[in-house]
């Protein structure tokens, strides 16, 4: 009976922390090449540092093309915000997560536009 007292008591503890809970800023990561890697550990390197990214989630994407190269785009709340494409041979990874970082700042400035005049979000997709 004390046994069910304390699972009791720490599934309520559990609950009451669970609803203070708060995530911000994720990045998921969907790539599978060198490059794609690289270019999210420099993205999500850049995308920590920045304010006010609560309720945003951004999505990194790669399709392998073998003999081709990599095509990687990046998504903002289901609204791509960057693509670029990587040849078989050297990239400047870090130059382009930097113009990802950039444009996406533009989009999380529209996104805290949009909240702040009350725009719904069903509009912009």
């Amino acid at each position: 009976m004390k046994f069910i007292s304390i699972l009791l008591l720490l599934c309520s503890c559990a609950t009451a922390q669970a609803t203070d809970i708060e995530l911000g800023g994720l990045v998921l990561d969907r790539t599978i090449s060198r490059f794609g890697k690289d270019f999210t550990f420099y993205y999500s390197g850049y995308w920590r540092d920045m304010p006010s990214t609560d309720g945003v989630t951004v999505v990194i994407y790669e399709q392998v093309y073998p003999q081709a190269g990599t095509f990687l785009w990046v998504e903002m709340n289901q609204t791509r915000v960057y693509q670029t494409y990587f040849g078989r041979r050297y990239n400047d990874v870090k130059q382009m997560a930097e113009q990802a970082v950039l444009l996406s700042i533009n989009e999380l400035a529209n996104i805290q536009t949009g909240k702040m005049l009350g725009e719904p979000l069903a509009d912009k997709l």
